[in-house]
Order: structure tokens, then C-alpha cells, then sequence
């Protein structure tokens, strides 16, 4: 008796802080984003529309994902307090905001920022060797139980982070996309977390960081909705990216369950739509996988006669549809083919709105919406500055 009350103390005392990493979070993000734009505009990390393709007629300021960032840090430090999951994401976080704040003010070559990304996505697995995608189940309704990696484990868990940090950034070319998307991956991670807890003590720490991540996207979000105030630029969506890949290598690959595959690929399952499709359309026309086109998804969406609310609240439906389905998976660890094709909602949602024929005014160019951070079509590769922007489509990316 006494040990079922010491345990829903326990319980209850882990929900508040979780709930509390939350709201704080979203506190600091949403008083700090006002600091963040002054901090832009004082250094010219602007984005300026120098064409007659963009949405705003003034500059507006890049770094908003600093907000984003401070949040975070202090909410997780405060919490977690010398947790060593935080501290084996920080360096590599960090190395990717630092990039990411030198992107937005002096746009970089795709290739060196692609090595720096390399370095921060190996530091985790420098800190701690176990944070590595040992291998991958969710195939036995294939006939194949567990694919086991061996001595390719690194070079697939920096494949990994290296690809959902571009991914994320590839997808923040609406106004509040890339946050809202984050937010809801966030919370998706958050709900799996917390149902692992009583399996894996070791969840609760991903509950809190998850808590934390999402506050920080749900605070600048009223800055960052249509009509955006600031934009997340390179600093935050990268951020974001490389936080939520290293993030569920802990808690959702490591939840081995039948399905501990499809989770996490659920979870984060547009912005690996959107980056696969890209890379995949670049080669097949010859292009460098950086070169930018106005092909993602939200591109054509807009092209489709959408408006960019409408375009943004499509996309995050087919998120939560995603986020929901990987729940239910976490939940139901004997899952069954309905759950797989609740899964395949999302994918098959996506597909259905890309199949859409063209409007009448699709093609217009009064609704051709432009990259509204001043990005290649969201994606971290090459910026432009403020004071002289390149056609996006003569742009790299990366």
C-alpha cells in the first residue's frame, strides 16, 4: 500500500515538472523573441524583399529561433539540472545555433556548413558511445523481425541527425511551419515518452527536454504565425531539427518495441516527406541536392491556389495525423494492420493534396508565395542577406 502511494507521489511529482518544463519554456521564448528582433535588427539579419516575389513589403528579422533556443536552455538546466542527456545535446546543439546565427548574417557555402554538421552530429556519440541507432525493428510485418546495424550504427545515426536537422530547415518556408511542425513532433515525442516512463525511467528526461522544446516553438509561434513578426531563420530550425533527431535516438529508437521503427519515422514523418523528395527530384533532373527549387511541399500547395494559413494548417493536419498514428504505436506494442494503415493516413493525405490539379489562378504569379524567411524553399543552405538577394532558384542549399 504504502509503496503503490509513494509511487503515485512520484507520478504526479514528475507530471508537474514535466508540465511546468512546458509553460516555462513557452514564458521565456514568448518574452525573449521581443530581445531576439532587436538583436537582428542591431546586426542587419534581416530579410529584405528585394523582389516582387515576396510576401511582406519590409524586412523583417531572421534569429527569431534564438527565443526558441534561450528558452530551452534554461528550462532544461533548471529541470534536468546536471542531467548527462542534456549535456550530451548541448555541445552539438550550440555548434549548430552558432552556424546557423553566421548563416543568417553572412550567408555560407553548402559544403562547409554540410562538415560543421557532420562535427556536431558525431560530438553525441563522442560524449556517450550508447547514442547510436543500434538497430531497428518494425519490419516482422514484413517477415523480417530486427535489422541490427553493427559497425555501420555511427555513420547511420549521424545519417540521422545530419538529415532531420536539414530536414526541418528545408520545411520552414511558410510562415510558422517549421515551429508549428516542431511543436507538434515535440509533443508527439512528449505523449510516447511519458507512456515509456514506467518501462524506462530513463524517458522522463526525454519528457522533459521534449516539454521544453515544444514551450520554446508554442512562445514564438505569436510572433512567428502569418503575418510573421520574425522568422525562425537558419538558427532556429536547425536548432530544432538536430535537437529532435538527437532527442528521439534516446527516446524513440531505444524504445524497443515491434514497432520502435515506425515511431520516430512517424513522428517526424513531413519534413522526411518533403527533404527525401527533394534530394530524390535533384538528382533525377541532375541537379546538386543543395540546388534550391519551389518544389516541397508547401511550395506546391501554394502554387495549388492555397493561401499560406490554409497551406500551414493543411500541413500541420497531416503532422498530427502522423504524430497521433506513431502514439498509438508506442501505446499498442502488439499492433495490428489497421494500426499500420492509420499510420499510412498521413502519408496517404500528402499524397492525395499533391495530387490536387493546379486552380485556375495557380499559376499566377500574384500566388507564387516566396521562401518568407528568405530562404532556398526553407532549407539551410545559403540564406540570402539582407543586402542583396539572389532568384531562389539560382540559390544552393544546405
Amino acid at each position: 500500500m504504502l509503496s503503490a502511494i509513494a509511487q503515485l507521489s512520484y507520478s504526479v511529482k514528475q507530471s508537474i515538472v514535466i508540465l511546468a518544463s512546458l509553460f516555462l519554456s513557452s514564458i521565456i521564448a514568448y518574452l525573449s523573441t521581443p530581445l531576439a528582433i532587436k538583436f537582428a535588427r542591431k546586426i542587419d539579419a534581416v530579410d529584405v524583399p528585394a523582389d516582387n516575389r515576396r510576401m511582406h513589403s519590409k524586412p523583417i528579422p531572421l534569429l527569431g529561433g534564438l527565443a526558441i533556443i534561450v528558452a530551452f536552455l534554461i528550462t532544461a538546466t533548471v529541470m534536468m539540472r546536471y542531467h548527462r542527456l542534456l549535456w550530451q545535446i548541448l555541445p552539438g546543439a550550440l555548434i549548430i545555433a552558432l552556424l546557423g546565427i553566421i548563416d543568417d548574417k553572412h550567408p555560407l557555402p553548402a559544403w562547409p556548413k554540410l562538415l560543421v554538421q557532420c562535427v556536431a552530429a558525431a560530438l553525441p556519440i563522442a560524449v556517450n558511445p550508447k547514442i547510436v541507432i543500434e538497430s531497428i525493428s518494425g519490419f516482422n510485418i514484413f517477415g523480417i523481425n530486427t535489422i541490427h546495424f553493427g559497425a555501420f550504427a555511427i555513420p547511420v545515426t549521424i545519417l540521422w541527425i545530419i538529415g532531420i536537422t536539414n530536414a526541418v530547415n528545408f520545411i520552414d518556408g511558410l510562415d510558422g511551419l517549421a515551429a508549428g511542425i516542431s511543436t507538434i513532433a515535440s509533443i508527439s515525442m512528449l505523449i510516447v515518452a511519458i507512456i515509456k516512463m514506467s518501462v524506462d525511467p530513463n524517458e522522463y528526461s526525454v519528457a522533459i527536454l521534449t516539454a521544453a522544446l515544444a514551450g520554446g516553438c508554442l512562445g514564438i509561434l505569436p510572433y512567428n504565425k502569418n503575418p510573421a513578426k520574425v522568422f525562425l531563420g537558419d538558427t532556429g530550425a536547425t536548432f530544432l531539427g538536430y535537437t529532435l533527431a538527437v532527442i528521439s535516438i534516446q527516446g524513440l529508437f531505444k524504445t524497443y518495441t515491434a514497432v520502435s521503427f515506425a515511431v520516430p519515422i512517424l513522428v517526424l514523418g513531413l519534413p522526411i516527406i518533403d527533404i527525401c523528395a527533394a534530394v530524390v527530384r535533384r538528382l533525377k533532373e541532375h541537379k546538386s541536392p543543395f540546388a534550391a527549387d519551389r518544389c516541397h511541399i508547401h511550395h506546391k500547395l501554394i502554387d495549388k491556389g492555397l493561401d499560406q494559413k490554409q497551406a500551414v494548417g493543411l500541413l500541420y493536419c497531416v503532422s498530427a495525423i502522423l504524430g497521433i498514428s506513431a502514439i498509438i504505436f508506442a501505446a499498442f506494442d502488439s499492433s495490428t494492420g489497421w494500426l499500420f494503415l492509420l499510420g499510412a493516413v498521413g502519408l496517404i493525405a500528402e499524397v492525395c493534396i499533391l495530387a490536387i490539379p493546379n486552380s485556375k489562378n495557380a499559376n499566377d504569379e500574384s500566388n507564387i508565395v516566396p521562401d518568407t524567411d528568405g530562404k532556398a524553399g526553407g532549407e539551410i543552405i545559403n540564406t540570402d542577406n539582407a543586402a542583396g538577394r539572389i532568384d531562389e532558384n539560382n540559390r544552393d542549399e544546405s
